[in-house]
């Protein structure tokens, strides 16, 4: 058993496209579920996971938080996540952070999406953070609050697209947003809709797996460059989708970093419970 709160989801994930062209692909993938204040311990005890080095799996704080604001104070991956929490008007009170990803393996990733769950002290979820980065070099992040309702149904947020993710879809769309707290399951829905209906529908979901080396040796060899075939095929379902007649969207001047704050209270600031 082990003694981390770190996990591993291996499951699938699924993108249905409605309009203009219907287009459907499904792929096998697994997400690490990371307490960020543990992947330092992860890879001191576990053989085939490094920390800001080269290993058959890695985690690089460079490729989440650390294209790090030095002017905010932002020196470490907590340091970048509690910025963003405070610029929504919350006052972190150093509770667990858990970062839903992808790790490297063998040196590469592309993560379309990450997810970090913000916890009090107390383990109450308090905000989630969706990190969106496009295959332009940008990064976008929705920053969401979360009420003290703890009922054990999935989480559900919508917002305003704000970051141009695929050169075949427009800005002018609406996210909906569906995640499960993480448990013995995991999973991640999210539709995106104009004023016709629901354009595109995507979805992960996976079954928890103990973070080891014999399960990483697994996920190594069942998953084969996993993150390669991530971005290959990202280009190669999009040339289909051109094949098929779906026009190139212009992309928009944009920052290669910028966040949306979504607040989800009324009261005119956020404080954790200590």
């Amino acid at each position: 058993m082990s003694a981390f709160l770190s996990a591993i989801y291996t499951g699938r994930v699924t993108h249905r496209r409605m309009r203009p062209k219907r287009h459907f692909l499904r792929y096998r993938m697994f997400y690490m579920l990371l307490d960020i204040d543990e992947i330092k311990g992860i890879a001191l005890t576990n053989r085939w996971f490094s920390h800001n080095r080269f290993n058959l799996f890695s985690f690089f704080d460079r490729d989440h938080g650390s294209k790090f604001d030095a002017a905010a104070g932002c020196s470490d991956l907590r340091a970048y996540v509690e910025n963003h929490l405070r610029e929504a008007r919350m006052v972190p009170d150093g509770g667990p952070i858990k970062l839903m990803t992808m790790p490297r393996i063998l040196g590469y990733v592309f993560n379309p999406l990450s997810v970090y769950f913000c916890h009090d002290v107390n383990g109450t979820l308090k905000a989630l953070i969706y990190e969106v980065n496009n295959t332009f070099g940008q990064r976008h992040s929705y920053v969401f609050q979360l009420d003290d309702t703890d009922d054990g149904k999935p989480l559900h947020q919508e917002c305003r697209k704000e970051f141009y993710v695929s050169p075949f879809m427009d800005m002018a769309l609406d996210y909906d947003f569906t995640i499960t707290r993480p448990s013995s399951s995991a999973s991640v829905v999210i539709n995106a809709s104009d004023q016709d209906g629901l354009i595109i529908a995507t979805a992960f979901a996976g079954q928890r797996r103990e973070f080891s080396d014999w399960n990483l040796l697994k996920l190594f060899f069942g998953y084969p460059l996993l993150t390669l075939k991530v971005i290959a095929g990202i280009h190669w379902e999009a040339l289909w989708i051109r094949v098929k007649g779906v026009r190139i969207k212009p992309r928009p001047q944009t920052p290669i970093q910028t966040r949306t704050i979504i607040p989800q209270r009324t009261k005119s600031d956020i404080q954790f419970s200590k």
